[in-house]
């Protein structure tokens, strides 16, 4: 997560520069806000595309986790089952 927090920050101080550099460039008011208008259009392309990034790592990290679980679960019922019978039996 560390890492999402700092290619965030890095975009934020991209598209920040980015919109003070196209405030200080000489350029009519409707050419500037157009500008503008592209630039931030890119920069919430890229947040989005981040977003889905981490969002598609911590669904992956999530669905290795569950099968490991259900790994556990399952060998933990393999072993379970003849004991349970062994007791029932009372030969255990």
């Amino acid at each position: 997560m560390k890492t999402s927090k700092l290619l965030v920050g890095i975009l934020a101080g991209v598209a920040v520069g980015a919109a003070i550099g196209i405030l200080l460039a000489p350029d009519k008011g409707s050419e500037t806000r157009r500008k503008i208008l592209d630039k931030s259009g890119e920069f919430a392309d890229g947040i989005k595309e981040k977003f889905n990034d981490v969002a598609g790592a911590i669904k992956e990290k999530y669905q290795g986790m569950r099968q490991s679980a259900e790994g556990l679960v399952s060998d933990d019922n393999v072993k379970y089952e003849p004991a349970k019978q062994q007791v029932k039996n009372g030969t255990l």
